[in-house]
């Protein structure tokens, strides 16, 4: 084989894998269940379904459970797979606590439709934020990010001043978790989603808590540790020793994390939760 076939194979084999990277990568990062609009959503609990339609002509599906009395809400913002059919069993956690639940589905994820970026992302949190808003107090909206979520929810927390926020098992930064994969790419200029989590976390004045598992392959722990490094004043690490990405409600201490953090235990006494 010619010399300059060495080198033009593998650099056009390489060109193929970033343009097969730039375009697909949606279906990467992004693994949805699309319900029907008539599919009818069944919980334990009482609930609404909500639908809102975004100024670009997209729409958005959402579920909100309510409990007498209730304390505030939790604006959950789910991982990047499934949609809130499943998603929803997890309002138990919460509505146990005595606040309500209120959930949505990405764009392309259940009933939710339109075109998905990641300024869309934080757009359309943030319209269903103000809406909340109009609902709640802002003192008693409880942000809580999870996986994928996270990063959406500390670019909402630090656009706004929620009661707290909660991170569970949260990245550093979308690009920070991508290039653990992809380090061979050139990630600065193919990703689409970058989501600097770090970035966001210098501006949120609420009081953050991170729930991260020791053993969690997909995410691993030490990005809690860099986040919490980010603002350690404010930002309170919270260990399952042994937690994985996808179990940490199998383990006590996620349960009883959750109930300190929502009864307020922890607020006021930073210095006892740096574990």
């Amino acid at each position: 084989m010619p010399w300059p076939n060495l080198i033009l194979i593998p650099a056009l084999a390489y060109a193929l894998i970033c343009v097969i990277f730039y375009f697909f990568q949606h279906f990467f990062f992004f693994r949805p269940e699309i319900l029907p609009h008539e599919f009818t959503y069944k919980y334990p609990f009482d609930f609404e379904e909500k639908d809102f339609e975004m100024e670009d002509g997209g729409h958005i599906n959402a579920i909100h459970f309510r409990v007498p009395n209730s304390r505030g809400v939790i604006y959950y913002l789910k991982g990047n797979s499934r949609s809130i059919k499943g998603w929803g069993k997890f309002a138990k956690d919460f509505v146990s606590n005595g606040y309500d639940f209120f959930m949505m589905d990405y764009r392309g994820f259940g009933k939710s439709k339109g075109k998905r970026t990641e300024n869309i992302l934080y757009n359309d949190a943030q319209t269903l934020y103000q809406w909340l808003s109009r609902q709640y107090p802002e003192d008693e909206i409880v942000i809580y990010g999870r996986s994928m979520g996270s990063g959406i929810a500390a670019r909402i927390a630090s656009w706004n001043k929620p009661k707290m926020l909660i991170l569970d098992s949260p990245y550093y930064s979308f690009f920070h978790q991508i290039k653990r994969y992809g380090y061979i790419l050139p990630l600065r200029w193919l990703l689409r989603y970058q989501i600097r989590t770090d970035r966001f976390f210098k501006k949120i004045e609420s009081p953050i808590f991170l729930i991260h598992g020791t053993k969690d392959r997909l995410i691993p722990y030490e990005h809690s540790v860099l986040l919490q490094k980010i603002q350690p004043g404010r930002a309170q690490l919270l260990t399952i020793e042994g937690g994985g990405h996808n179990n940490l409600p199998d383990y006590p201490e996620y349960h009883q994390y959750l109930y300190d953090i929502l009864n307020g235990h922890y607020i006021h006494q930073p210095a006892a939760l740096n574990v």
